[in-house]
C-alpha cells in the first residue's frame, strides 16, 4: 500500500474517532427535557444564548406529557409567561376554555401527545438543540466550565458548557455532583413550622404510574388481562369523591364521578387516582437505575391491577388503555409522575411561614420572586401508614411566590436547579410541585442561566432585578396578583412595585385556588405609603403620615423626601395624565395603580439592587413589620 495512502487513511481515521467524541460547546446544558427543562430552554434561547437539552425520552413535557398527568392544577386566574403561552395553543387547539374543561379536578386538561407537539413546537429556535434518548453519564467541574460525558443514543458524547440546570424529575444532577440537598420530612425545629413533624424522616409523598384511557364504544370490551397480585378489596373505597376538604368524614361514593375526575378531551381519560386507586407508595430517589427500573415495574403493576379493576369491577370494559397517545410497547407512559424530589439547600429556603405570611418574615423573600402559585398545601400519603399525620387541609395559605435563591447552590458556581427539587421545605413542596409553578420555575432557570452568560456572571453574584425584568418581558408574573393579568397596561409597573413590597397585596386562602389581590383601583392611605417606603428606604424619617387618603400633593412630598429631588404635585399630576388618567387635581385622591406608576416613574425603585434575602443593598435590613 502506499505510504502516502496508508497515512491519509490513518489520520481520516483518528479524526472520524475524534469527532465521534468531539466537544460540543454550549452556553447552558440542561439535564431533563421535562416541565422545567422544556421551559428553561425556551427562555434561554430566546433571550439569545445557545442551548442543550439532554431528555432520556422522546418527548418534551416531562410530567405534563411523558407522565401523563395533563391536568393542570392551579394557576388558573394567572397565565404567567409561557404557561399562558402553552394554554393559549391548547385553547387555539382544542377551540377554547371550555372546550379544555373536560375533567372536574382542572380548567384545562388536554391530551399528552398534543402537549408534547406544542411543547416541541415552542421549542423550535436556533439557538436550541434536543438530544432525546440521552441521558448524562459524568459530569465535572473544570474551573469556570463544566464538562459533561453524554450517552446521545447510545454514542458518547463530550460537552462543554458554562452553565447547567438540573431540570431531572428526581435531582439527579445534585446527587450526582453531592450538592447537599434534603429528602424527605423537615422537623419542626429546624423550619419554624409548627405543622412539621417533631422529627425529621425520608418519608415522601406517593407517586403514581399513570394510565391514560380510551372510551372504544359503548359495546367494546377492552379489558386487560388480569395483572399479577390482584385483590379487588384494595380498591375497595376508589369511588369515594369526598372532598377532604369539606371536613365531612362520610363518603360519597359516585364511580361515575370518579372516572370522569380526570376526563380529557377526545373521549380519554387520565387515570391519577389517589384514594383507593393507583398511587403507590415507593422511595426510588437514591436508587441505581437498575433499582428503579425494578421498582417502577411494580408501579406500573399497582395501576394495571387498578385499571382491571375499574374494567370488570365497575364496569368500565369499554375504557381501555389508549393507544394513540405514548410510542411504548405497553401503552403506558415513559416515565412515572414523581411527586417529589431530591431538595436543594439553597441560598435561601421557602418556608411555610414565608407562604403564609410574606411580609412579616426577618426576610423579604417575596421580592425575590421568580414564579408564582396559588394551589393549596397538598400531599399524597394514603398509601403510606408510616408518614406522620398532618391534617394538610388545616394549612390555609394565599398565593405564593418563589424565591429566585430557592435555584441556586449556596456553595457552588455554574449550577441553577429547576423542577421539583428547589430549596423549599417539605411542606411547601406540596405546592411547589404543581405544574404551572415548575413550568414558572423552569423559565426563571432559563432566564438567570441566558442573564448569567450575557453579563459575563454567575448566577451566584446575579443581579436578581435583571432576572425578573427578562421574566418580565416574557409576560411572566414575580408577585401573585390575581386581578391584574399580562394583558393590563400597568401589568409590568404593578408588578415592580409589587416587588419592591412599598405597595402590598392582600392574600387569603380560598378552596384550591388561593388568592393574593393588589386592588389597583382602590386609594391609599397616607399611612400605608409611609409604611410601604420605610419598608424599602429604612432611613426615610421625614413624613408624618394621617390617615387621610393619598393626593398628588402628599405623594410629590414623598417623592422628593425619598429621591432627593425638587418633584411638585404639578409633576405628578402631569405625569399621570400623560398615562391617561384623566381629570386629576393637586388635592385628587389616587388609586394604588396611579401611585405605583408614580413611584416607577420618579423613584425607580425597582432597579435598587436587592440580595438573595430580599435585603437593599444599603446592607440595613428592611423593616417589614407594617
Amino acid at each position: 500500500m502506499n505510504i502516502k495512502f496508508t497515512k491519509i487513511f490513518v489520520f481520516s481515521a483518528l479524526l472520524t474517532c475524534y469527532q465521534a467524541v468531539a466537544q460540543v460547546k454550549t452556553d447552558v446544558l440542561i439535564i431533563g427535557g421535562g416541565a422545567s427543562g422544556t421551559t428553561a430552554a425556551i427562555q434561554s434561547a430566546r433571550m439569545g444564548v445557545k442551548v442543550l437539552v439532554v431528555e432520556e425520552t422522546e418527548w418534551l413535557g416531562g410530567m405534563l406529557t411523558s407522565a401523563g398527568v395533563s391536568a393542570i392544577d392551579g394557576n388558573h386566574n394567572m397565565p404567567s409567561g409561557l404557561w399562558g403561552e402553552f394554554r393559549q395553543h391548547l385553547y387555539d387547539y382544542y377551540g377554547g376554555p371550555k372546550a379544555v374543561e373536560t375533567g372536574w379536578v382542572s380548567n384545562t386538561l388536554f391530551e399528552p401527545s398534543f402537549g408534547n407537539k406544542t411543547l416541541k413546537t415552542m421549542a423550535q429556535n436556533p439557538n436550541l438543540t434536543v438530544w432525546y434518548k440521552s441521558n448524562l453519564t459524568n459530569i465535572a467541574r473544570n474551573g469556570k466550565t463544566w464538562k459533561a460525558e453524554i450517552n446521545n443514543k447510545g454514542k458518547k458524547q463530550n460537552v462543554e458548557a458554562k452553565i447547567v440546570i438540573d431540570a431531572t424529575e428526581l435531582g439527579d444532577v445534585m446527587g450526582k455532583l453531592k450538592v447537599p440537598y434534603r429528602v424527605g420530612m423537615d422537623s419542626r425545629y429546624d423550619t419554624g413550622e409548627s405543622f412539621a413533624p417533631e422529627k425529621a424522616n425520608n418519608i415522601i409523598q406517593d407517586l403514581t404510574y399513570v394510565v391514560v384511557l380510551k372510551d372504544f364504544g359503548a359495546n367494546a370490551n377492552k379489558t386487560i388481562k388480569k395483572p399479577v397480585g390482584y385483590d379487588p378489596s384494595e380498591f375497595d373505597c376508589c369511588c369515594d369523591v369526598q372532598d377532604p376538604a369539606s371536613h365531612d368524614n362520610t363518603p360519597k361514593i359516585d364511580c361515575s364521578q370518579m372516572i370522569t375526575y380526570g376526563k380529557l378531551p377526545n373521549g380519554k381519560y387520565m387515570i391519577n387516582w389517589p384514594k383507593c386507586g393507583n398511587d403507590i407508595y415507593m422511595n426510588i430517589i437514591e436508587m441505581n437505575d437498575t433499582e428503579r427500573k425494578a421498582a417502577l415495574e411494580k408501579a406500573k403493576l399497582h395501576s394495571l391491577r387498578f385499571i382491571y379493576h375499574l374494567q370488570t369491577k365497575l364496569g368500565f370494559k369499554n375504557l381501555g388503555i389508549a393507544d394513540d397517545e405514548f410510542p411504548t410497547a405497553d401503552r403506558l407512559p415513559m416515565i412515572a409522575y414523581h411527586r417529589e424530589s431530591r431538595r436543594l439547600d439553597g441560598k435561601v429556603t421557602l418556608t411555610l411561614n414565608d407562604v403564609t405570611s410574606p411580609y412579616t418574615q426577618k426576610t423579604a423573600l417575596y421580592r425575590t420572586g421568580i414564579a408564582v402559585g396559588d394551589y393549596t398545601i397538598d400531599h399524597h400519603h394514603l398509601k403510606n401508614p408510616d408518614a406522620p399525620q398532618i391534617d394538610f387541609v388545616k394549612i390555609k395559605v394565599p398565593s405564593y411566590n418563589i424565591p429566585l435563591g430557592a435555584l441556586v447552590p449556596k456553595n457552588v458556581e455554574g449550577l441553577i436547579v429547576a423542577e421539583k427539587s428547589v430549596s423549599v421545605t417539605n411542606i411547601v413542596a406540596g405546592a411547589s410541585r404543581l405544574q404551572p409553578v415548575v413550568l414558572g420555575i423552569g423559565q426563571a432557570a432559563g432566564a438567570l442561566a441566558a442573564t448569567a452568560i450575557l453579563s459575563n456572571t454567575d448566577p451566584s453574584n446575579i443581579n436578581i432585578r435583571a432576572v425578573q425584568n427578562a421574566l418580565l418581558e416574557s409576560n411572566a408574573y414575580l408577585m401573585p396578583f390575581i386581578d391584574v393579568k399580562p394583558t393590563d397596561a400597568s401589568f409590568k409597573v404593578i408588578q415592580k412595585i409589587g416587588a419592591t413590597g412599598i405597595l402590598k397585596g392582600t392574600g387569603l386562602s380560598y378552596k384550591w385556588a388561593n388568592q393574593t389581590w393588589f386592588y389597583p383601583e382602590l386609594p391609599v392611605s397616607e399611612w400605608d405609603l409611609v409604611n410601604g417606603l420605610k419598608s424599602f428606604y429604612p432611613a426615610f424619617a421625614e413624613l408624618h403620615p394621617s390617615g387621610n387618603l393619598v393626593n398628588a400633593s402628599f405623594l410629590a412630598g414623598a417623592i422628593k423626601a425619598i429621591g432627593q429631588k425638587e418633584v411638585g404635585a404639578d409633576q405628578v399630576v402631569d405625569f399621570l395624565k400623560q398615562q391617561n388618567f384623566k381629570g386629576l387635581t393637586a388635592e385628587s385622591q389616587l388609586s394604588r395603580r396611579m401611585v405605583a406608576h408614580a413611584l416607577d416613574h420618579f423613584l425607580n425603585p425597582f432597579k435598587v439592587e436587592i440580595d438573595f434575602t430580599g435585603k437593599t443593598q444599603s446592607n440595613q435590613q428592611p423593616n417589614n413589620n407594617n
